[in-house]
């Protein structure tokens, strides 16, 4: 057991080269994904794809992707076909401290997509996903090929590493509808909701790892904590790894929305006979598609296995060392730390996906697609994409898509691949002519059959928007309505049928295609005639002047009333520049600010208040004296004078007595003035009356003088 080979297999092989697994899932199929055409598949990576599916059935019978990649090793495929042993010999190699190998194969069988109707389509698929890498390896240890010799002294600084490899199933079932359909702007979401079964894990994570091995005394120092875990059925054999098949259940979850601007919607929807509108489901409508999406929602909980966590801290004799295989090794030369305990869940590699499609012309597409991990490298048995960008020229037809991606992959570089899809069969790589031409770190291809069914393209050979089965004149466009022949111009007057009144009679355009008529019969045709209904005379275009004045009646505020043209046909009796249904005064002149009537002047009210202060009462009472009606016939008269002015009647006393008797009596008055006013002929609504009592005197109440002259009544404007 002191042989190099023992050391380097036991040793290093067994803590180093376990098999693990790295999804690259929605980096498969790289091209035909971006397929208007693909079906079924557009589910993989969004599936709002196939909501307003090109196809009316997609059928997929079986499909096959497969990747392998590194950023370790560069290689030819044109020299692996010439001398793969010579090919690999002088491959060129890149040591790094986080060195990665990945592989991954995607088989997608029966599988079948349905489009419902115009806004509702469903998918169902089964998968099968294996994916293995490892991740973060010393690029310096793969560089020792053959072994380390026991001679010699060598350290080994790995220090953290991780892998995963997973094998599971997926069952699947999609379901895509059209959230909007506002003439340019198109919008349609999806959701796929997933069974997995796990059939085979294993997977192991690393921190601090190193190993030194002395030639001397020929000892092996460790150190380090290594988790491991894996299911019982691979430990007994890749080949009973089947047994365990439906003991690892799990749920998951892609989601995803797609935009489309459609600049030219119009012309891409035809219509029936009833002019409801159709759309043909048979061409690609968009200018621009922006797709986002989140796909490998979910985990599966590993069932049936084992995790255990190590501790490498361990120095010991070679001779000592003991283990065929990793878990024969750990177990025998280390202690646990943790564990045994059941296998942690297995992470899907959730990723987000951006996509761009532009409609150059016609047939002529250009796709930029990104793919972002969002899982963190080195989670325990929790897979992640390598962030990749690709853009994609496509020619595309429903029966043929020639297609030739570019990308770049993290940590693997440049990337230059071709596809095809022809009818039912498909075939590509997004590695090939990278591969093909020059030294590359990956090789993928993918192929599959399936049976496609397409929307029929709806034709309409004279462009009026009816298809071309339900158009009476397919070749001379012609409305809807006429079930897409032209209209007819039967008096040959210029006016089709459809829009002349009087198709049988020629006649003007103005007049929809009828001779014009003489409603009134006033000898002015209706189309010169500004008053049709009613006759009039041909100096006044046909309308009638019922005042003569000079101005038509419906042009004249007073028909009935001869005026003035700068009045608009009415009178003005006061000649005030008021007329006269416009003036509150028609017979009294006064300013348009005041409706024609006569404004209250600071004299005229001053003279109806010494005319009020007159108003005699009975002692103590609200009763007029008779003496004082004569005073009362001239107030009115003044108001009479000014018949839209308003005013207040106020009541005042002197300051004998109690001041709520004072206040009730100089009211009472008011009142009794408000009221006699009324009684002849004074409108209520231009009088008010309201009591002050002795409240507001106007001068002294300490002699009999100023008592008699604060005990009054007062006439105000309101203004």
């Amino acid at each position: 057991m002191k042989t190099k080979e023992i050391i380097s297999l036991k040793l290093i092989a067994s803590l180093l080269f376990l098999i693990t697994g790295q999804a690259i899932s929605a980096q498969s199929y790289l091209g035909f994904l971006e397929d208007n055409y693909n079906g079924v598949h557009g589910v993989i990576s969004n599936p709002a794809n196939i909501a307003d599916s090109r196809l009316k059935l997609d059928i997929n019978l079986i499909g096959i992707s497969g990747f392998l990649g590194n950023n370790y090793l560069s290689t030819s495929l044109g020299d692996m076909f010439r001398d793969p042993g010579k090919a690999f010999d002088e491959a060129e190699t890149t040591p790094k401290s986080e060195n990665f190998i990945a592989a991954n194969l995607d088989i997608l069988g029966p599988s079948v997509m349905i489009s419902l109707s115009e806004k509702h389509s469903v998918s169902l698929y089964t998968r099968g996903r294996i994916f293995t890498n490892i991740d973060d390896i010393d690029g310096s240890t793969i560089d020792k090929e053959g072994g380390f010799n026991e001679n010699e002294d060598f350290s080994i600084d790995e220090g953290d590493l991780s892998g995963e490899l997973n094998l599971w199933t997926e069952i699947g079932a999609s379901y895509a509808r059209v959230l909007m359909d506002h003439n340019e702007h198109f919008l349609k979401g999806g959701v796929t909701l997933k069974y997995l079964s796990g059939i085979h894990h294993t997977y192991l994570n690393g921190s601090e790892i190193t190993i030194d091995y002395n030639s001397t005394d020929q000892t092996v120092a460790t150190n380090g904590i290594l988790t491991y875990g894996y299911d019982v059925g691979g430990e007994e054999g890749f080949e009973n790894t089947f047994s365990n098949f439906g003991q690892s259940t799990g749920l998951g979850a892609d989601l995803g929305f797609v935009y489309e601007w459609r600049p030219n919607h119009e012309k891409q929807k035809l219509v029936d006979l009833d002019g409801k509108k159709v759309s043909n489901r048979g061409i690609n409508k968009y200018k621009l598609k922006f797709g986002l999406s989140i796909t490998d929602i979910g985990s599966i909980n590993n069932k049936g296995g084992e995790q255990q966590t190590y501790d490498l801290n361990n120095n010991q004799s070679i001779d000592n060392f003991d283990g065929d295989d990793l878990e024969d090794a750990l177990k025998n030369n280390f202690s646990t730390v943790n564990g045994p305990q059941e296998s942690s869940k297995t992470g899907l590699p959730t990723a987000f996906h951006g996509n761009v499609d532009w409609n150059i012309h016609s047939k002529f597409y250009l796709n930029l697609n990104s793919d972002f991990s969002l899982r963190k490298k080195n989670s325990l048995n929790t897979h992640h994409i390598q962030n990749q960008v690709s853009l994609s020229p496509r020619l595309e037809t429903a029966w043929l898509s020639i297609y030739s991606p570019i990308s770049l992959m993290q940590d693997i570089g440049f990337r230059w691949g071709a596809g095809l899809r022809a009818g039912p069969f498909y075939v590509g790589s997004g590695s090939i002519l990278t591969s093909l031409f020059d030294q590359g770190k990956s090789l993928d291809i993918y192929a599959g059959l399936k049976v496609p069914v397409y929307h029929s393209k709806l034709r309409d050979k004279d462009g009026d928007g009816l298809k071309n089965s339900i158009d009476n004149c397919p070749e001379t466009p012609g409305p809807i309505e006429n079930q897409g022949c032209p209209w007819p111009d039967t008096d040959q007057d210029g006016l089709l049928d459809k829009d002349d009144n009087c198709p049988n009679e020629a006649g003007p355009t103005e007049n929809t295609g009828c001779p014009w008529p003489d409603t009134d019969g006033d000898g002015v045709l209706d189309k010169d005639d500004k008053c049709p209904k009613t006759a009039g005379n041909l100096e006044h275009d046909g309308c009638p002047d019922s005042d003569g004045d000079g101005i038509i009646d419906i042009e004249d505020r007073c028909p009935q009333n001869p005026g003035k043209k700068e009045h608009k046909g009415c009178p003005d009796i006061d000649g005030d520049t008021l007329v006269d249904i416009d003036d509150q005064c028609p017979e009294l002149a006064g300013p348009v600010y005041n409706n024609g009537c006569p404004e209250v002047t600071q004299e005229v009210q001053k003279q109806l208040n010494n005319y009020a202060k007159t108003i005699l009462f009975d002692t103590g009472k609200a009763t007029i004296k008779s003496e004082s009606v004569a005073v009362m016939v001239d107030i009115i008269q003044i108001l009479n004078e000014y018949p839209s002015a308003k005013f207040t009647v106020e009541g005042h006393t002197d300051s004998v007595g109690s001041s709520s008797s004072n206040q009730r009596l100089s009211e009472a008055r008011a009142n009794s003035v408000l009221d006699f006013l009324i009684n002849e002929g004074i409108s209520a609504d231009r009088l008010r009356a309201v009591g002050f009592g002795e409240e507001k005197p106007i001068t002294t109440n300490a002699t009999k003088l100023g008592r008699k002259q604060n005990r009054r009544v007062e006439i105000n404007l309101i203004k």
